[in-house]
């Protein structure tokens, strides 16, 4: 049997916590520190918001990272709630969707051309519809030909 590179495999002595549980009434938790992230509250929101953030945070505290302190934190008075009126009452709601009222996928400015590289791929179909025919060639490959396929722009 070989011995693992350091830091790979084999057994680990805990950092804190018990390494082994005893039995019944000697049992300690074997995961660690019970300590945990410190409780952030976001800012903003409605008033009495925050202690109940705060609450469910000091209920199920979340584990140590190693990452560090995450920053300050978020915002929440720009969002609108489900029940607050709209910000923007005269767009309709599917504004921007290829159905319903509003502008369609036009108003959103995309280039209907595709990107260099997929005109590239487009032009190499006829040789990837020839390898997804070959007997024996994977699903994946029959199924990338296909959305390669689904991508070419209507008229080409």
């Amino acid at each position: 049997m070989t011995t693992p590179a350091p830091g790979r495999g084999g057994y680990r002595q805990p950092e804190r916590g018990a390494p082994v549980s005893g039995p019944g009434p000697l049992s300690q938790r074997t995961d660690g520190p019970q300590g945990g992230q410190p409780v952030r509250v976001p800012t903003g929101g409605s008033y009495g918001s925050g202690v109940e953030s705060q609450a469910m945070q000091q209920a199920a505290p979340m584990s140590e990272t190693p990452g560090g302190d995450a920053g300050p934190g978020i915002d929440l008075s720009a969002l609108v709630g489900f029940g607050e009126p709209s910000a923007q009452p005269g767009t309709p709601v599917t504004a921007g969707a290829a159905v319903g009222a509003g502008p369609g996928p036009e108003a959103l400015n995309l280039s209907p051309q595709p990107d260099e590289d997929m005109q590239n791929l487009i032009a190499a179909i006829p040789a990837l519809e020839r390898m997804a025919n070959v007997p024996g060639a994977s699903r994946a490959t029959r199924n990338y030909v296909r959305y390669l396929k689904s991508r070419v722009p209507p008229g080409r």
